[in-house]
């Protein structure tokens, strides 16, 4: 027990000292800094190709989002994400180890045959197919989807939106991850920072107020006239539809799109969503009041 109290020591030490030396330190993988010029890239489409022109550039629950935002993806690891990540590494080590096994043996794939840019994409898709499979169970599961309404709980949609969810997903999609990834090898930090990112803009431009479909590249890429069905408050489909985190493709091949009409000034949100609590604290403390 010494050993993992150890480890969670030190993870939020050395995540403390992350976090501190990321919003004074500039360097090509700053994910603070990333983050804000990729929001704010992204607002500025939203102001000039507005889908939406009645709808506000501070729109509704603007600053709720964007306390999410920045909460869900630098605060949360702190709290608890980070220590958790290294504390299920150890675990699986050492439940590999009572076979007499351990990580190196059990991978499957190693991205290094690659080219770098052929490394990128099979990194990028294997990742998003299973986070496509988890956002499914999301939805199918009733103690999931108590968490997920979090999200679904938007009813103007904007860039922020994307990242307003409840601490729980994270643990939910890293804890599904985690064994996936663990059998891949040959990439470093860097293409996850490179596919992380690319994730986190296509995410942004999913939630931003822009009616782009992208053409033809629609049956591959997840785009805003798209995922605004997902978000949808009237969904003929018991467990909603259009999973597809980046990719839609997912969606098409599994008979899970639909994309009935124009959804620009569809309703927003989920059954009963006028019930459900306006402010950060109720709605995490939400899930685990039922």
């Amino acid at each position: 027990m010494n050993k993992y109290k150890e480890i969670i020591i030190t993870s939020y030490s050395d995540y403390f000292n992350y976090l501190k030396n990321e919003l004074v330190t500039l360097h090509i993988e700053n994910y603070f800094y990333g983050l804000l010029i990729i929001s704010l890239l992204v607002f500025v489409l939203e102001i000039v190709f507005p889908w939406r022109k009645n709808q506000a550039i501070i729109r509704k629950d603007f600053w709720l989002d964007t306390f999410y935002m920045f909460f869900n993806f630098f605060l949360l690891n702190l709290i608890i994400l980070m220590a958790m990540n290294n504390v299920t590494a150890q675990l699986f080590n050492d439940f590999l180890a009572l076979f007499g096994l351990h990580l190196q043996s059990l991978q499957l794939l190693d991205l290094s045959q690659f080219s770098k840019p052929v490394a990128l994409l099979v990194f990028f898709i294997i990742t998003d197919f299973i986070q496509w499979n988890t956002h499914r169970l999301l939805h199918r599961f009733e103690f999931f989807w108590n968490f997920h309404k979090v999200h679904h709980s938007v009813k103007e949609m904007g860039f922020a939106a994307h990242l307003r969810y409840h601490w729980m997903e994270p643990v939910v999609y890293k804890t599904l991850l985690y064994v996936p990834v663990a059998i891949i090898g040959g990439f470093s930090i860097q293409d996850v920072f490179i596919v992380h990112f690319i994730a986190i803009t296509i995410g942004h431009l999913n939630h931003a107020n822009i009616g782009w479909d992208y053409g033809l590249f629609k049956y591959i890429l997840n785009n805003p006239k798209m995922h605004i069905w997902h978000h949808s408050k009237e969904m003929p489909r018991k467990y909603g539809a259009n999973f597809g985190i980046s990719l839609s493709v997912w969606d098409y091949m599994f008979k899970s799109d639909y994309i009935p009409k124009d959804g620009k000034d569809i309703e927003l949100g989920f059954e009963n969503d006028e019930e459900f609590p306006k402010d950060f604290i109720k709605q995490e403390a939400y899930p685990l009041q039922l």
